[in-house]
């Protein structure tokens, strides 16, 4: 069966799955498979809940004709949403609708969610759900976009280099921004080269294309990598065409915006002033499509973190910020910083380990010890095997949960707790 075979069945059922325990009526299901998984496994399952189609790869004892078999699922699902995405070029109006890719080593999620509120102020906007960024979850975010979109914002997480670039071929982004590129993924990169070199592959993609992008000319090496971009919108603190101040960073954000649009304050829920260029760069998109300052401010102060990312939570007398969605030497040297600079007394600091860093993971961890030590804390709390060598003032534990149950013990009151780590620590389990 050919990819315009397969789009026609997905006009008849035009929502796909890849796991039988979500499977909707109607769905398509891909039997994806990896290590430790095998789709082609669970058909009887997909059909029973009621799939029209299922796409496999490897023979399955099933009878039924409304089997797809094809050489490998994974490609065929990426054929697929390259064939859907490319039904939103060259439209009969003559317009194309904006595919608009963020990546970064910090900051991308906040800021494709910021994107999308703003843009879905004034158009029918698409967008990532969640952080489904990989090789699988772009194609289930290309292939959810309907008729009526008129935007799409789609999130790219790499950890090792072509990836952006494999993505770049069937999300075909006519804008790009990168929020920055830090110490994260070093052990997939090879290094902090090998990060601007695998973010910096959606410049590559756009200019090559001719697309755009939206760039933060704060940072120098976003300026060098993108020399060969012809058509550029900036963002920053200075020199830029949107720029923009912090105004107030006590627990929560308010900027200025000082040039490029007449917004005097925003009073975000968001927790950082590590936050300015994701809400700058939002501020940028939007105004460049054209939506109003009121319905900018409306939208970037209505957003309300989740999933653990930039959260303020009341909890009893206790004030904390949550930010365990993950972390890396880059934003948890900002959120240490940005913490020691807010206001309180009575200051907690409990830090998860960093994953993926490969052999600099011991030499980044001592790096955070020691900005731990220059400034003064209520108590510190680490928990990971990389976090060595302690000073006696620094308590360590093994997982997230045993700090929960210290922390329970130690009935604190009016104190400001900061709880970050990577996401595979889950230091979110520190306050259920």
């Amino acid at each position: 069966m050919t990819i315009t075979d397969l789009y026609k069945k997905f006009l008849q059922f035009p929502s796909v799955a890849t796991d039988t325990r979500k499977i909707k009526k109607g769905d398509i299901f891909f039997a994806l498979k990896g290590p430790n998984f095998n789709g082609n496994l669970y058909v009887r399952q997909a059909f029973e809940a009621g799939a029209s189609y299922c796409v496999c790869d490897e023979k399955s004892d099933v009878e039924n004709n409304n089997i797809v078999y094809t050489d490998n699922v994974l490609t065929t699902l990426q054929m697929l949403a390259k064939f859907h995405r490319e039904q939103f070029e060259n439209l009969p109006d003559g317009k194309a609708i904006p595919f608009i890719a963020i990546t970064g080593s910090n900051g991308k999620t906040t800021t494709k969610e910021l994107v999308h509120e703003v843009l879905s102020t004034t158009y029918k906007c698409y967008t990532t759900q969640g952080n489904l960024n990989n090789h699988i979850g772009i194609p289930l975010t290309i292939l959810s976009v309907k008729k009526d979109a008129e935007m799409v914002v789609v999130e790219m997480g790499a950890n090792h280099l072509h990836e952006i670039e494999s993505y770049c071929t069937y999300t075909k982004p006519t804008h790009g921004l990168i929020t920055n590129c830090g110490k994260a993924h070093l052990e997939g990169f090879g290094g902090e080269e090998g990060v601007k070199k695998g973010k910096g592959e959606l410049y590559n993609y756009l200019a090559k294309t001719g697309g755009t992008i939206f760039i933060n000319t704060d940072y120098h090496y976003l300026n060098e990598m993108s020399g060969a971009i012809q058509n550029k919108i900036s963002y920053g603190l200075l020199n830029a065409t949107y720029t923009g101040i912090v105004k107030e960073d006590n627990y929560f954000l308010e900027i200025s915006i000082t040039n490029g649009a007449a917004i005097n304050s925003i009073k975000t829920q968001l927790a950082g002033n590590y936050n300015l260029p994701n809400i700058m760069g939002a501020v940028c998109i939007g105004k460049t499509f054209g939506v109003a300052d009121e319905a900018i401010k409306t939208a970037l102060e209505n957003y309300s973190p989740s999933n653990s990312r930039s959260q303020i939570i009341k909890k009893e007398s206790n004030t904390i910020l949550l930010d365990a969605y993950n972390a890396n030497p880059s934003s948890m040297k900002a959120a240490i910083e940005n913490f020691a600079a807010m206001a309180g007394d009575k200051k907690i600091v409990i830090l998860g380990g960093m994953m993926e860093l490969g052999e600099d993971s011991i030499a980044e961890h001592t790096e955070v010890i020691k900005l731990l030590q220059k400034h003064k804390w209520h108590q510190i709390v680490l928990a990971g095997k990389d976090y060595v060598n302690l000073p006696n003032n620094i308590l360590h534990f093994n997982t997230s949960a045993e700090i929960g149950d210290w922390f329970t013990e130690q009935q604190f009151k009016n104190a400001t707790v900061l709880i970050k780590g990577s996401r595979g620590m889950a230091m979110e389990k520190v306050i259920q």
